[in-house]
C-alpha cells in the first residue's frame, strides 16, 4: 500500500502585516487550497490593492493548479482577506470555522452594522465543524477547532502539515493574545496542547511571524517549525509549563498590548468573508471606527 501523498506548500509573506499566505497543493497541474490570503490596505488613504493576491494568482496559474478552497483560520484582526478577489479569478469556496457566527454577533453590535447583515455565517460558502474532513485533490484534510485567540479559530491538518492560524507563533515568539472578544487563555492552552499532541515530526505553519531582536537586528522571518521544536522551545507553552502559569503570563502580557493597527477595518471586512461593506447612496463603501467603545 503506497503512503498517503504529502502536501506541497508555497508561502507568500506580506511584510506590512507580517502575515503568511499559503498555497497548499497535491501536485503540479493538480488541486490547491489558499490559506489566509491578504488584501493590501493603506489605512492612511483607505485604498485597497491586490498586488499580494496577484502574486498568488500568478503562482497558481504557473503551476496549472485548480483552486478548490479559500480557507480562513479565523476572522483576522490584522489584515483584510483577499478571498473574494481570489474566488473571482480562480474559483473555489470560501470557508471558515463554524464559530464565526458568534464573532459576527459581537461585531455587528460594536460597529452597528446594517440590519440586513446576517450573523449566521452565511456570507461564507462553507462553515467547518471540528473533526470535519475534506479533500484538496489527492490530499486529505482534517479540521481542528482551536479556540482561545478567538472563538472561531480552526487549524487545517493536511498530511504531515498543520496550518495553525494565530494559535501559535515561532518558538521564540510564543502564542496568540487572548483579550479579543470571546478570547480565553484557558481555552487557548487546551487548544495548543491539542496541537502539540500530534506526532513530533508534524510540520507547523504559522500565520504570522514577529521576529525578536537579538543583538542589534531582528532574526530573519520564519514561519515553519515542528511539534517537537514547539514542545521543547516555545517561550510561552513548552512542555513543563502548567495551565496556571500560562494563563497568568498570558493575562499579564495581554494587558500591556496595544490593539493591532488594522483591527477596525480588518474585522469589519473579514466577518463579511472578505467583502467590503455595501456602498452607500453616493456609491462609496465606508468603514466605521467606534469612538470610546473599545
Amino acid at each position: 500500500m503506497s503512503p498517503a501523498p504529502q502536501p506541497r506548500v508555497q508561502a507568500f509573506f506580506d511584510a506590512p502585516t507580517w502575515t503568511v499566505t499559503y498555497v497548499v497543493y497535491d501536485r503540479e497541474g493538480g488541486k490547491a487550497a489558499i490559506i489566509d490570503s491578504v488584501l493590501n490596505y493603506d489605512h492612511k488613504s483607505g485604498r485597497t490593492r491586490t498586488s499580494g493576491a496577484d502574486e498568488v494568482i500568478a503562482f497558481i496559474k504557473g503551476k496549472g493548479l485548480t483552486v478548490q478552497w479559500l480557507l480562513e483560520t479565523h476572522a483576522h484582526a490584522d489584515h483584510l482577506s483577499a478571498a473574494p478577489y481570489l474566488r473571482t479569478h480562480l474559483g473555489g469556496k470560501i470557508a471558515i470555522g463554524a464559530g464565526i457566527d458568534g464573532v459576527q454577533k459581537v461585531f455587528k453590535g460594536l460597529f452597528n452594522l446594517e440590519p440586513e447583515f446576517r450573523t449566521d455565517g452565511s456570507q461564507f460558502d462553507h462553515l467547518f465543524r471540528d473533526g470535519e474532513t475534506f479533500a484538496i485533490g489527492d490530499l486529505q484534510a482534517h479540521v481542528m477547532s482551536v479556540p482561545g485567540h478567538t472563538p472561531a479559530c480552526v487549524a487545517f491538518h493536511v498530511g504531515d502539515a498543520v496550518f495553525v492560524g494565530d494559535t501559535l507563533f515561532m518558538p521564540d515568539v510564543g502564542t496568540a493574545r487572548c483579550d479579543f472578544p470571546g478570547g480565553n487563555a484557558h481555552t487557548l492552552y487546551a487548544s495548543v496542547r491539542r496541537l502539540l499532541s500530534l506526532p513530533a515530526q508534524t510540520r507547523l505553519f504559522m500565520c504570522h511571524d514577529y521576529p525578536p531582536v537579538t543583538g542589534d537586528r531582528p532574526r530573519a522571518v520564519q514561519w515553519e517549525t515542528t511539534v517537537a521544536e514547539q514542545r521543547e522551545r516555545n517561550i510561552h507553552i513548552r512542555d513543563g509549563i502548567s495551565e496556571a502559569e500560562f494563563v497568568q503570563m498570558r493575562t499579564a502580557r495581554d494587558s500591556t498590548l496595544e490593539m493591532p493597527v488594522l483591527i477596525m477595518p480588518s474585522v469589519q471586512v473579514n466577518i463579511r468573508a472578505g467583502e467590503l461593506p455595501p456602498p452607500e447612496a453616493n456609491g462609496v463603501a465606508y468603514l466605521k471606527i467606534p469612538l470610546n467603545a473599545v
